[in-house]
C-alpha cells in the first residue's frame, strides 16, 4: 500500500510554494522587530529586520550560533527523497549565512489515521541521511498528529561571526551568482498534477549548499541569500532592498532545469509563483520581458541553490548590483 500512495495529494500545496505569501508574512511579523536586547548570553547579530535567511548570535571565543527551522508539505510522491528534500532545505539556512550544520531536530506532523507510520519513518530517515552527508547530528525532536504531513528540521550551527553571508551587505559594482539552476517549482507542480517523476529535480533538491557557501566565503563574498519559496526575484528583492542597491538581472544568462520551460508552457504555474511575481511587480522593471520569463524568475524554488553578490569560480553570473536607481530589480 505504501508504494501506491502519492504523497503529494495529501497536500493542499507542495515544498516551499506552500510558504505563506511574502507581503502577506512581513505584515504579521512588522511588529515584532525592534526593541531592546533581552537580558541573557550573546549579542544578537542577525535578526527578524531584514529577512535574512536564519538568525545569528554571536558568543565567546569568536564564534556565532545560526539558528533556523524549516518545514512544509510533501514536494514528492517518495517519502525518503522528501525526507531527504527537506533536510537539504532545511540546512541550507545555515549554509547561506556562512555557517556550519551542528545539529539539528526533526519537526514531523502526521495524519497517522490516514498514512502508514512506516511512511513517516522513510520520511525521517531520509532527513537523517541528508543529515549524516552534511556531517550534521539529529537528535530527536517533535511530532504532531495533523490531517496534513509536514516535515521539516530546526538546525544550529556555528559560523564565523566577522566571515557572514548576510542579505544586507551587497554592494554597487558586485556581480550575483546563482548556484543551482531554476525551474523545480514547475517541475515540481507537473510531478503533483500528474505523477510523473523528475530525477534530475530531486537531485538538484538534495544537493547540499555546502560547497557553494564554501566557495563564496572562499572568493571573500560577505553578501548571500538562497533562492526558496519566494523565488530568485522575491529573494533578490529582499536582498537589494535591505543593502540599499539595485539588482539587475539579465534573464538570458539564468540557467534552468531541463523540461522547465516546457513545464510553464503546460501550465504548470503554482499559486506561490504567480503571489511571488504580484509581491515584486511595484519594485519591477522588466522592460521588454514577457511574462513567461517573468513568472520562471518568481519560481517558487524548494531547496534551491544561493544567490551569491559575489563571482564563485564554477557557477553561473546572472547579473550585478549597481547604485539605486529606481525600482530594486530590473530584468533586462
Amino acid at each position: 500500500m505504501t508504494q501506491t500512495l502519492r504523497l503529494t495529494g495529501y497536500a493542499h500545496g507542495g515544498g516551499c510554494a506552500c510558504k505563506i505569501p511574502p507581503g502577506e508574512l512581513e505584515a504579521v511579523v512588522a511588529g515584532l522587530t525592534g526593541g531592546g536586547a533581552p537580558d541573557g548570553p550573546g549579542e544578537l547579530l542577525v535578526g527578524l529586520d531584514d529577512g535574512d535567511d536564519a538568525a545569528v548570535v554571536s558568543i565567546a571565543n569568536g564564534m556565532a550560533v545560526v539558528a533556523t527551522a524549516d518545514f512544509f508539505t510533501p514536494v514528492v510522491d517518495d517519502a525518503y527523497d522528501w525526507g531527504r528534500i527537506a533536510a537539504a532545505n532545511a540546512l541550507s539556512d545555515v549554509y547561506a549565512m556562512g555557517g556550519r550544520p551542528v545539529v539539528a531536530v526533526n519537526l514531523l506532523a502526521w495524519p497517522r489515521e490516514v498514512l502508514p507510520m512506516e511512511l513517516a519513518a522513510e520520511v525521517l530517515r531520509g532527513g537523517l541521511d541528508i543529515a549524516r552527508e552534511a556531517r550534521c547530528h539529529v537528535a530527536g525532536g517533535h511530532s504532531v498528529d495533523d490531517p496534513e504531513p509536514k516535515y521539516g528540521m530546526a538546525v544550529t550551527g556555528l559560523a564565523d561571526p566577522d566571515r557572514l553571508l548576510r542579505n544586507d551587505r551587497g554592494r554597487p559594482g558586485v556581480p550575483l551568482t546563482l548556484t543551482k539552476p531554476l525551474g523545480i517549482g514547475v517541475l515540481n507542480s507537473r510531478h503533483k498534477a500528474t505523477g510523473e517523476p523528475f530525477p534530475h529535480a530531486v537531485a538538484a533538491m538534495t544537493t547540499l549548499n555546502r560547497d557553494a557557501s564554501e566557495a563564496a566565503l572562499a572568493a571573500g563574498a560577505v553578501c548571500a541569500t538562497d533562492v526558496t519559496g519566494f523565488g530568485l526575484l522575491g529573494h533578490l528583492h529582499k536582498l537589494a532592498r535591505a543593502s540599499g542597491v539595485t539588482a539587475v538581472v539579465s534573464a538570458a544568462a539564468v540557467p534552468y532545469l531541463d523540461g522547465a520551460r516546457a513545464a510553464l508552457a503546460d501550465g504548470f504555474v503554482s499559486g506561490g509563483t504567480r503571489r511571488n511575481l504580484d509581491w515584486v511587480r511595484p519594485h519591477l522593471d522588466s522592460g521588454s520581458v514577457g511574462e513567461d520569463e517573468l513568472l520562471l524568475l518568481a519560481d517558487a524554488q524548494t531547496s534551491g541553490g544561493l544567490l551569491v553578490a559575489g563571482e564563485v569560480p564554477g557557477y553561473p553570473v546572472i547579473g550585478e548590483l549597481v547604485a539605486a536607481t529606481g525600482p530594486t530589480l530590473r530584468v533586462i
